[in-house]
């Protein structure tokens, strides 16, 4: 049943379990594709731009909303080609997708509490998935179909007949349409008929049509329950797939089961929370394995004229073996972000536990480690929404991506074809790996870290958050201690993390044993695009060129200066569930705001003679705006509700 907004809300972000939650140590496993695998998706007939003409030529006087028969029945098989090959492309104009929750009752379980945080991560999430993605919406009601090998015992195949491929008996086993041991209501659903005759226009309704859901693209239902799978993966919190889609191919409804017995013990985190959604709606939408081969091009260079044409079989392995999606938009976005012409710079896809020659439905996380479609999500503020990822939505043929939206993929940017292979990422070619032991930085410089690597990493070492007091921007992790005397170590809102061999000059006793570099805070402030200043206990404001070393007087040692990494991407920063993760709406961006504001700073700092003080009284300028934004979000927080609630085969 559809319940009413409250309990459609809250419910809905039970989904934030479904890929990651942060726990310390453990790896959160994601059996998209091995759950897909399992599902039988249907798929709708086609409709026919004339199918009110095509339905009087056969003798179908039907106008019933629920009819799902195809407008071809009767035809000849000339008659149809033609019409097939002569049909016009759709003119609508993309809209943001709506996104409709159904959940039964019985999940009506938590606390108000609970209930609130999960209501205001889901609205994020629905917010920022329909401001990235548009499809030429559902006319009228969303209807879904029924599948016609349950319903029917045997089909008219003679295609001379008025009724080919058309029901001739009833199945009499039949009960319910389900999806994921989710049974779909009889009201979101298309009627069928049975026609006893192979040229008779008689019919029997098996079953009528339902009233459908309106102003619906996606229709997303909720399973809350400890099933098997949940008990056999003890890593695994929850799992998607998609049950449904139009006769364009486009997923129009999914399940999502939320593995009821984790809920409890995990710790709620909003923006962990709100990223984990989007990714399995991710999924669920079409960024999935089982729909590769599905995607069409829809430009105005394909076959046709401004149709859209199958693209085929978009996966393939490069020269390496390392399994891509090579589609336009995603060739593109690798390699500008990459800064590299290879033509082989396809979206690379994670090969653990694949077969070879075959793809899975999550990014290679050597390659675009922090994607929000990477396998495994880390620290919440590693992980973005990234241009890769959008390019792939455009390329499907069923959405336009508002690929000005994406969030800049720091992981990698510049680094050139061969960045993040299993012959580069252990030989210091590039600074994103690491070899060394040691405390060093994580590559967004927010947290100190050490080198370790994963499963999916596959013996490439990476600096990961430490397991507590990591987070330069925590004022509590500052060390009352000898040693941050000697190192000179700041720890607040605007430190960061330095590679840097700093010694007190009066603090000789220390320089034998701790003069090696490692990860230190110190705060930073900016001066420009990719040009800051540095502080280190007891220092002035210094000088930090990206990609040299500085000075610090008063201390023995050097500080390594990270280059492409501070004061570049405006949206890199501490993690805080006070404030909203992503833009309020499409046109609202106090990100953008922020990022605008930068770069004329910048820009005026680069073409004048100000003075130091009067340089950085300017460019203070951006954070105030920023302060205002944030308080402005909280006193007024925008919402948008989320609305009531043949085989499929993989590209390889």
């Amino acid at each position: 049943m559809i319940l009413p907004p409250p309990q459609r809300l809250w419910v809905g972000m039970l989904v934030v379990m479904v890929v990651v939650m942060e726990f310390p140590s453990t790896l959160q496993k994601c059996i998209f594709d091995d759950v897909q695998d399992q599902i039988r998706v249907v798929r709708a007939a086609p409709i026919h731009p004339d199918e009110p003409r095509l339905r009087a030529r056969a003798g179908q006087q039907d106008s019933r909303p629920g009819w799902r028969a195809s407008p071809l029945h009767g035809l000849s098989v000339r008659e149809r080609r033609s019409l097939r090959e002569s049909a016009p492309p759709t003119t609508a104009s993309p809209q943001p997708i709506r996104i409709r929750s159904w959940i039964p009752r019985e999940s009506n379980n938590l606390s108000e509490a609970e209930k609130e945080r999960l209501e205001a991560a889901v609205d994020e999430a629905v917010r920022m998935v329909s401001s990235l993605l548009s499809v030429n919406r559902v006319q009228g009601p969303l209807l879904l179909s029924r599948d016609i090998n349950k319903y029917c015992k045997f089909l008219w195949r003679n295609s001379s007949t008025a009724n080919y491929n058309r029901c001739g008996r009833a199945n009499n086993n039949y009960r319910s349409e389900t999806c994921l041991d989710v049974t779909i209501p009889d009201d979101h659903l298309a009627g069928c008929d049975i026609y006893t005759e192979a040229d008779s226009p008689r019919r029997t309704e098996l079953r009528p049509g339902g009233a459908g859901l309106p102003d619906t693209d996606f229709l997303l239902y909720l399973h809350v329950q400890a099933t098997d799978k949940c008990r056999a993966e003890p890593n695994v919190l929850a799992y998607a797939v998609h049950c449904q889609t139009d006769s364009g191919g486009r997923p129009v409804a999914g399940v999502v089961v939320i593995c009821r017995d984790r809920l409890t013990a995990a710790t709620y985190r909003h923006r962990a929370t709100v990223q984990t959604v989007i990714h399995e709606l991710f999924h669920a939408l079409g960024f999935s394995k089982h729909l590769f081969h599905t995607w069409t091009d829809c430009s105005s260079t394909s076959p046709g004229g401004g149709g859209c044409s199958s693209r085929g079989k978009v996966t393939h392995p490069d020269g390496s073996g390392q399994m891509r999606i090579y589609t336009p938009s995603v060739i593109s976005a690798l390699q500008r972000h990459l800064a590299s012409a290879d033509p082989e710079l396809g979206g690379p896809l994670e090969n653990l536990d694949v077969p070879p020659g075959r793809a899975s439905s999550h990014w290679e996380s050597r390659v675009l480690q922090g994607s929000i479609m990477a396998a495994v999500l880390g620290d919440s503020t590693t992980v973005r929404i990234d241009p890769a990822t959008l390019a792939a939505f455009q390329d499907t043929g069923w959405y336009s991506a508002n690929l000005s939206r994406a969030q800049g993929l720091i992981w990698g940017d510049g680094e050139g074809a061969m960045f993040g292979s299993l012959s580069t990422c252990k030989n210091k070619s590039s600074s994103f790996f690491c070899t060394s032991s040691g405390v060093g930085c994580h590559y967004l410089h927010l947290h100190k870290g050490e080198c370790q690597t994963d499963q999916y990493l596959e013996g490439c070492g990476v600096y990961k958050p430490l397991k507590s007091g990591s987070e330069c921007w925590k004022d509590e992790n500052g060390r009352k201690s000898a040693e941050e005397d000697w190192s000179g170590e700041i720890f607040g809102f605007d430190s960061r993390c330095f590679f840097s061999s700093l010694t007190r000059q009066n603090h000789s006793e220390f320089l034998l044993f701790n003069s090696s570099v490692e990860g230190r805070c110190y705060r930073h402030r900016c001066a420009g695009l990719n040009r800051y200043q540095i502080q280190v206990s007891g220092s002035e404001w210094v000088d930090c060129p990206a990609g040299g070393t500085t000075q610090i007087t008063g201390y023995q040692g050097l500080v390594s200066c990270p280059d492409r990494r501070l004061c570049l991407y405006a949206d890199v920063a501490p993690s805080s569930d006070d404030v909203s993760t992503f833009p309020a709406s499409i046109t609202s961006d106090p990100y953008e705001a922020l990022t605008s504001a930068q770069n004329w700073t910048w820009m005026l700092l680069r073409s004048s003679d100000l003075t130091v003080a009067t340089a950085f009284g300017i460019a203070a300028a951006p954070c105030l705006l920023a302060a205002v934004m944030v308080s402005y979000r909280k006193r007024c927080p925008c919402r948008v509700r989320i609305h009531p609630g043949p085989d499929d085969h993989s590209d390889a």
